[in-house]
């Protein structure tokens, strides 16, 4: 059977993006959420997806879940898979949550003890063409909590990396600092975070799922060692190192 053609494809998409869409929740929904210091909050997920170099199709799908506020590894699951869906920008989602909450589902059979109460995913949530990227994607469909957090700037919706961006990001003094990305109808789409004293480039964080922005990015920043928070930068670096142990010819 062959593959639709792109066009049918995108409409199906957004069609299915769309009705996702309404069941986001943009506000706190968990006692943790509204705590200064996140009382009652002990796990924080990451996900990723790490490729076999110079393929596209072949990836480790990597879920990692510290303890908070420690942010120590207590679990993770690195699975071999291959995406089966094309690359079509602004829909990166339908290439890569099946994989994910595919993770997810194991370790909730597993290990339920150890779910998560809150996903951080390495992509943006409303900050997207149609408020609806990788981290709302999977925060729906999950039903857990979920935070974007990206390390490039998406140009959509009235934001563009211009010289007033420029100025907002200088005027970024030290980690926790952040200015709203406001898309041209006015919403406040995520914000650009200064996550860390050492690091001057901001990360964009926004809303995925049963948090609310100012939430997300109050998270985001406990939750950062170093520029990236730790529980992406743990998925990322613990699929990669299982693509070097599994994969080494295609690392060289």
């Amino acid at each position: 059977m062959s593959a639709p053609p792109a066009e049918g494809l995108v409409e199906q998409w957004e069609s299915e993006q769309a009705r996702l869409r309404q069941q986001v929740v943009e506000e706190d929904t968990e006692d943790w959420q509204r705590s200064p210091d996140f009382s009652g909050l002990e796990r924080v997920g990451g996900v990723d997806l790490s490729f076999i170099k110079g393929d596209d199709v072949n990836a480790c799908a990597q879920l990692v879940v510290l303890s908070y506020p420690d942010l120590e590894v207590m679990y993770e699951d690195s699975q071999m898979v291959t995406l089966m869906a094309p690359y079509i920008a602004g829909f990166l989602a339908f290439r890569e949550t099946p994989f994910l909450l595919d993770a997810l589902k194991r370790l909730e059979g597993n290990q339920p003890e150890l779910l998560p109460q809150v996903v951080f995913v390495d992509g943006n949530g409303l900050f997207h063409y149609r408020e609806f990227g990788l981290a709302c994607h999977l925060g729906v469909l999950s039903g857990l909590p979920c935070v974007g957090v990206a390390k490039n700037l998406l140009q959509v919706q009235g934001v563009y990396k211009g010289e007033e961006h420029q100025s907002q990001i200088a005027a970024l003094q030290k980690g926790g600092d952040s200015f709203p990305l406001t898309a041209a109808s006015g919403k406040v789409l995520g914000k650009a975070l200064r996550s860390s004293d050492k690091s001057s480039k901001p990360v964009y964080a926004s809303v995925g799922h049963k948090i609310s922005v100012d939430t997300a990015v109050r998270l985001t920043h406990s939750c950062c060692r170093y520029r990236v928070p730790e529980p992406i930068r743990q998925a990322d670096c613990r699929s990669r190192e299982y693509l070097r142990i599994h994969f080494p010819a295609a690392d060289s």
